[in-house]
């Protein structure tokens, strides 16, 4: 590799990550965001087209730039329009699934989301759960995520948080 080759290289990556932040100020911080499995897969393809520019002496910077915006714009214009038509949010949109409610794991619906009691504990671990009992709530979010309600102290949890729950 010669120092030509390598100056392009840094020149290509400071290119590129600079049209990404300008991007990113354009269409807003949710760009990046995993509130989605369309928003996961946007940044995966826009992580796939950053290697690419870079890597690929054949794939300009110009031609990463448009297809970066392609596919930042199509997913800023399928989220605006799931968020306006009501058959579009139902169709393209997963519901978050309870999995454990007041301290009992509901079987069903770990298998129900390919999750196993195993992967359930590690969450209760990592969100410093000491007994089953503490748990008020654990959801198997639309993105994938895991999220664990609990205390020790007996208070309820506010009906807002289960909004849109499947159970």
């Amino acid at each position: 590799m010669t120092l030509q080759d390598i100056l392009e290289l840094i020149l290509t990556v400071l290119g590129i990550f600079t049209i990404i932040i300008i991007i990113t100020r354009i269409f807003g911080l949710r760009t990046f965001a995993k509130m989605s499995s369309f928003d996961f897969a946007s940044t995966i393809a826009v992580g796939s087209v950053l290697a690419s520019t870079i890597m690929n002496t054949n794939y300009s910077l110009t031609k990463g730039g448009i297809v970066l915006a392609s596919i930042i714009g199509f997913q800023t214009l399928f989220s605006f329009a799931i968020r306006k038509i009501d058959f579009l949010q139902k169709a393209f949109t997963n519901k978050p699934k309870l999995i454990m409610v007041d301290g009992e794991i509901l079987h069903d619906e770990l298998k129900s989301c390919n999750v196993s009691e195993d992967d359930l504990v590690a969450k209760l671990r990592e969100a410093n759960v000491h007994q089953f009992n503490e748990v008020k709530a654990v959801i198997f979010e639309s993105t994938g995520d895991i999220s664990v309600i609990h205390n020790n102290e007996g208070k309820e949890v506010a009906s807002q948080l289960l909004k849109g729950i499947k159970q």
